[in-house]
This record gives structure tokens, C-alpha cells and sequence, in this order.
């Protein structure tokens, strides 16, 4: 069935782009895989990344890019994938081409300031950017952008104002060489937008960096605005290295807030607003005792939120960390995690198609996908690559790489919870195998979520972890790491709306309600434990309802199956499935009637099959017991679970509270 849809799509809006849209140029065959040439083990002894194999992986990805650049005129325009992203119509073709050219300019413009000749595909890289900045300019050029007039905050926003970024990093290849008519016209282009509204969000640093760089060029901007963005951006900041991006909490706290901010500051600030400067180096400062605990043992992201086919964004703040005059950084730590991440992704063959990063977390993945991306979108990853700013001798780059500490500190059958107050965010570090999971905000309704991704899988799962990429919802109720309910439609309509209440010995708790029948409410309990989670979360519904939970999902890895098994336990029954890289252990403690093993096709960003453990139950609010007891485990695939690792606890439930006493002799209330 999905098959057939995928293929409906692509015949209902093949024909419209054949006569709408220009396709984006061919290109023949793919781009070999990424590979770290003259690994220097001594100085990187984990990933053998030192800052030359960082400019070569930023020329790598430029290389694919300009691929499809065989003369001047070439727009960094690439092939469209099916589905949701843009453009479905001509009119988006300009800011489709805009975003190719500014984004790719990301990794282009420090390459730039050590290589000013750099020449890809036969073309002077610096010379195609000098070229194609006056046809945004030119209402007879294809790429024309066209004034703001009395619009409101648009892509076209975004994209200037990551140009801007790039005309405060090389000047002297972007900028200088124009004319003074082309400099004219692109401070009267750019200003029309950055001089207006914006979204409260991030967005308001595209404003500030443009009005920021026209000043610094002598042009008449508008300060007051410049100083409200300012002031109000600074106002997101949360604690522990998190801003809100209003509503949520997500990676861009650390791709935009995190970058933009300590940036800012640098290019500007320091010099005309120092005390704006200041704050945001100092909120810059206190991500680097939290954020990295979000990185897996080997250094690897989690997927999760929107925008991830950014992927290597996500350390952008890292290197800018050696700007900090703080000998208790450990920087070496940072740049293990740095490089492992471009790594996960360089080295992955799904990365790539048509030579150009795919819009998924490897291979193409529609769930994860916004409307609001394009091809070229995916460049913003690119910002990782302002981190080559950084002169070779800067100590990010001469620290020896080390596990942090995942080798100095995390000890095996512990789980390490660091709790962030400001942002009511828990990350957790599993030391057994060495992964990192994070739970945070949902309160999206989905018919109010218009854009479609603020209420989906991309945030409304109980928990994200690096070693079990999210999978998407099946419309059948097979469901991973979430709950999900049969509403009055017939349709499995999962948590989105939770509410925090409190992180507690370990436990956090959360409420949550059904979005389209608020008589479906639980309050959730999870506490982290060294081979899983143990769930022990109370119905309130007032009304009977079916319901499921999930446990994470494992691809089906080539060549391998995925193997199913049982082992009973006390009164109880563990499901098991392994991949050959991890097992997986369900077993119900309270409430769930019966365990199923899901097969899904087209729902896990890693491969095209999948299983998931499903516990089931049909609630009513007259039942006796109204507590739904889980626990969750894992391991890496080849160590087997022992009876006592399937069941470490007992449990003592009654209507308020719930008794744990672990087999280590740890004892635990969980309160409702």
C-alpha cells in the first residue's frame, strides 16, 4: 500500500513539474565514500580526524555540490526528492536556488579564507559566488529576489541572513570585489528584510546579522530594531546551554542560538554592543558542561526534532569552544564527539544521492521531512565547517581526543541522569552500551500544528536515543516509543500533548492527554536503569479506550534477520528480537494483556524493514488495576540476558504510589 501511494505521488506531481519546474541538471554516477586519508592516530587516536581531514571532508561535500556547476551561470540547484519539500511551484524556484547558494557558501567561505583560489569542477569557487550574488539583484535574472515590500517574515529572510554570515566570515572574496553599484543594491535587497518583521524564534538573528554587516559597512540601518532583536534573543536563553525556539526545545538551541550568538559577538559585537556580546558568550559558556553528555560513548548524535537532515550541525558549537579561556574544557572530548559525528554520516553509504546529501538522517527518510526544506536545504549542516575559523594551533584542534568521560568516569551496570532544571530536559548516558537518550518538550496539537512537524515523531516520542533512531507511526497502531490510543475516528492517535511535572530520585514524571478526547489522560513515571527504562504510568481515563505502547525499533540490517524469541519469568514473558547489533527485551510488569512483535516496511530511517515490540491493552475505567508497569532493556546483540536482568525488581503498586525494590536492595517510590 505504501508503495502504491509513493508511486501515486510521483506520477500526480511528475507531469507538474516537467512543465512548471526546470529539473535540476544531471549528474552521472555517485561520489565514492568519504574516506580519512593519513589518519593521524597519535593527535586523534579514536577517528584519526585532525583539522586538515575537516577541510577535507567540507571540500568533499562542496565537491558534489559543485557537480552541477559547469559554468558560472549554473544555479546550485539539485534533484528534487518525492514528497513534501519544496518547490511544487515556479514561484519557490528563486528561493530554491537562493538557499543552494547561500547554504553551500557555509562550507564554501572558510575553505575560502585559507585556499582564496580553491577551483572545483573547474570552476573558481569564489569567482561562481562574485558572479551569481548580482543576479539575486537583477528583475530579468531567474534568480532575482524581489524587495519585501510589505510582506512578512520569508525564507528569503533566512537565507540573507545566512549570507550575511558568510560576508562577515570572507569579505574579502564575497564582498569586496563587487561594485559599488552591486554593493548598493544588495544592502537595499538584504535590508528590506532584515529591516523587518521575523518569526520569534531564531529567525530574529536574521535580522540582526544583516542589519549587523550593513552597519559595520557604513550603510544607514535601523539600530532600535537591531537592539529589540538583540535584547529579545537573548531573553530565549533558558539555562544549562538551552534557548527556546519557542515553543521547543531542540537542536537549534545549539545549530542556531549557540552558533549565531558567541558569532555575533565576534564579527561585531565584541566591538559595538559589548554587553550584548557578553551575554551571549556566557550563556555560549554553559553548554559545554551539559550538552556533550547528549553524544553517544563513540560520539554519535541522536536523531531527533525537526530540520535533522542537518545532522552534522548539531556540533557546530563545539570548536568555537576553544574561543573560551577555560582550562577545565576538556577539548579533546569535544572534537572526538565532532569528528565521530561527520564521520557517522560521511562514512554511511545512504548519505549521498545524486551526489548531494539526502533530506533524511542517512538515506532519504519522508517522516523526518518539513515543508519548509528544500534540496539544497541540507547545506545548513554546513555550519559545522565554521569551526576551520579556528587557527590550526587553537586547542580544540591540538587536544588529544579522548571518551570524556565515558573512559574517565561512567562505570558499567550504571546509568549517569543529568537533568537540565531550566529546560526540564533529561539526558541520559547508558554506560553498558554506550548511548546517550534525551527527553524533552511536546504540547503541539496537531490540528494546530499547520506545518505538520512540531506535533509529529519528530518531538512526541516518550524518549530519543543514539543508539535506536526513531521510527515513524504505522497507521495500523504499530507504534515505538510511544503510546497510542484507537480514537472515535478508528484511527492510533499517539501522546502529543505532555505536560512535565517533576524530576525526582530519578524518575521523571510526566502528565499527558489525548489531543482529540481530553477523558484519555495517564500520568506517566520513567525512571533510566543500567540495561533500559522501567515505564510505571497510571490511567485516568474516565472513558474505556484500546491502547498500545512501544518498545524502540531495530532495523533489519543486511544480511541479517531479525530474530524473535521468549523467556518466561515469574508470572510474566519476555519478548526479545535481535538485529545482530542489539536485543531487545519487553516484558509487561502490570495492566497489558498481550505482546505482539510488529513488522513495519518504509517507517525506520535506517532500512526498509523493521520490528518492534508491542505490549496491548483495552482499558477501562472500572478495572481494578488502573497501573501499566514496563520495562524496556536492552543489550548489545551477543550478550544474553540473565533471569535476573529481565526481572532486577519487584513491584508493590497501590492507588498513589508504587514500591520498587531493585535485586541490588535499592528501593524506589514512584508517586502518582
Amino acid at each position: 500500500m505504501k508503495i502504491v501511494k509513493v508511486l501515486c505521488l510521483l506520477l500526480l506531481t511528475g507531469s507538474a513539474f516537467a512543465q512548471e519546474i526546470k529539473p535540476a541538471k544531471q549528474v552521472d554516477g555517485e561520489m565514492p565514500l568519504f574516506k580519512v586519508e593519513n589518519p593521524d592516530l597519535t593527535t586523534s587516536p579514536l577517528t584519526g580526524m585532525t583539522r586538515k581531514h575537516w577541510e577535507d571532508a567540507a571540500r568533499y561535500i562542496l565537491e558534489g555540490a559543485f557537480s552541477y556547476i559547469d559554468n558560472l551561470d549554473d544555479p546550485m540547484k539539485f534533484p528534487k526528492l518525492p514528497g513534501k519539500s519544496y518547490p511544487h511551484s515556479v514561484d519557490r524556484v528563486p528561493t530554491e536556488k537562493l538557499e543552494g547558494l547561500v547554504r553551500t557558501l557555509f562550507v564554501a567561505a572558510p575553505l575560502l579564507k585559507k585556499e582564496p583560489n580553491l577551483t572545483l569542477n573547474g570552476i573558481k569557487v569564489a569567482e561562481y559566488y562574485q558572479h551569481q550574488i548580482p543576479k539575486l539583484l537583477d528583475p530579468n535574472d531567474p534568480a532575482y529576489i524581489k524587495h519585501r515590500g510589505n510582506g512578512g517574515p520569508s525564507q528569503n529572510l533566512v537565507e540573507y541572513g545566512a549570507l550575511a554570515i558568510s560576508l562577515f566570515i570572507s569579505p574579502e572574496t564575497l564582498w569586496e570585489p563587487l561594485s559599488q553599484e552591486v554593493k548598493d543594491g544588495l544592502a537595499a535587497s538584504m535590508l528590506s528584510y532584515g529591516d523587518g518583521p521575523t518569526v520569534d524564534s531564531n529567525w530574529k538573528f536574521f535580522n540582526i546579522f544583516v542589519l549587523s554587516f550593513f552597519d559595520a559597512q557604513g550603510y544607514k540601518v535601523n539600530k532600535p530594531l537591531l537592539e529589540e532583536y538583540l535584547q529579545k534573543s537573548l531573553d530565549d536563553y533558558r539555562g544549562q546551554g538551552w534557548y527556546n525556539d519557542n515553543p521547543a526545545y531542540d537542536y537549534y538551541s545549539m545549530w542556531a542560538f549557540q552558533v549565531y550568538g558567541p558569532m555575533w559577538a565576534t564579527v561585531y559585537g565584541d566591538t559595538h554592543y559589548p554587553e550584548f556580546a557578553k551575554g551571549f558568550k556566557t550563556n555560549f559558556q554553559d553548554l559545554v558542561y551539559h550538552y556533550p553528555y547528549m553524544f553517544a560513548e563513540d560520539g554519535k548524535m541522536i536523531m531527533w526534532g525537526r530540520s535533522i537532515s542537518y545532522r552534522i550541525a548539531s556540533i557546530s558549537p563545539f570548536p568555537f569552544s576553544g574561543t573560551l579561556n577555560d582550562d577545565t574544557i576538556n577539548f579533546g572530548w569535544l572534537r572526538h564527539i565532532s569528528s565521530s559525528t561527520l564521520l557517522q554520516f560521511l562514512e554511511n553509504p545512504e548519505f549521498l544521492k545524486d551526489r548531494i546529501p539526502t533530506l533524511g538522517f542517512y538515506d532519504h527518510f519522508e517522516p523526518a521531512v518539513q515543508n519548509y526544506s528544500t534540496r539544497g536545504s541540507v547545506f545548513w549542516m554546513g555550519k559545522a565547517f565554521l569551526g576551520l575559523l579556528l587557527p590550526e594551533d587553537n586547542k580544540f584542534w591540538t587536544a588529544t581526543e579522548n571518551e570524556g568521560p565515558w573512559e574517565s568516569t561512567f562505570e558499567k551496570n550504571k546509568v549517569y541522569n543529568k537533568f537540565q532544571a531550566a529546560s526540564n530536559i533529561l539526558i541520559t548516558d547508558y554506560a553498558n552500551i554506550g548511548a546517550a537518550e534525551v527527553r524533552a518538550w511536546c504540547h503541539e496539537k496537531k490540528a494546530d500544528d499547520w506545518q505538520g512537524f512540531r506535533s509529529s515523531e519528530n518531538y512526541n516520542k516518550l524518549s530519543y536515543n543514539s543508539a535506536f533512531p526513531w521510527q515513524a507511526d504505522g497507521e495500523d497502531g504499530t507504534i515505538s516509543m510511544n503510546y497510542v490510543f484507537l480514537n472515535a475516528k478508528k484511527e492510533w492517535e499517539p501522546w502529543r500533548l505532555y505536560t512535565f511535572k517533576n524530576y525526582e530520585s530519578g524518575v521523571y514524571y510526566r502528565d499527558a492527554v489525548l489531543e482529540t478526547n481530553d477523558q484519555v489522560k495517564m500520568q506517566l513515571a520513567e525512571m533510566p536503569l543500567p540495561n533500559g527504562i522501567l515505564r510505571v504510568d497510571k490511567q485516568l481515563s474516565t472513558v474505556p479506550v484500546k491502547m498500545r505502547l512501544g518498545h524502540y525499533a531495530l532495523p533489519k540490517l543486511e544480511g541479517k534477520p531479525i530474530t524473535e524469541s521468549k523467556i518466561k519469568i515469574g508470572n510474566t514473558e519476555a519478548t526479545l528480537i535481535d538485529n545482530g547489533e542489539y536485543v531487545l527485551a519487553l516484558v509487561p510488569l502490570s495492566g497489558w494483556s498481550n505482546t505482539e512483535i510488529k513488522e513495519s516496511e518504509g517507517l525506520h530511517p535506517v532500512a526498509d524493514f523493521s520490528k518492534v515490540i508491542n505490549v496491548i491493552a483495552d482499558f477501562s475505567p472500572k478495572a481494578k488495576s488502573t497501573v501499566f508497569a514496563t520495562l524496556m532493556l536492552w543489550k548489545k546483540s551477543g550478550e544474553s540476558f540473565s533471569e535476573e536482568e529481565l526481572m532486577p525488581l519487584t513491584l508493590k503498586l497501590t492507588n498513589d504510589k508504587a514500591e520498587v525494590t531493585f535485586t541490588t536492595g535499592k528501593t524506589q517510590t514512584i508517586k502518582f
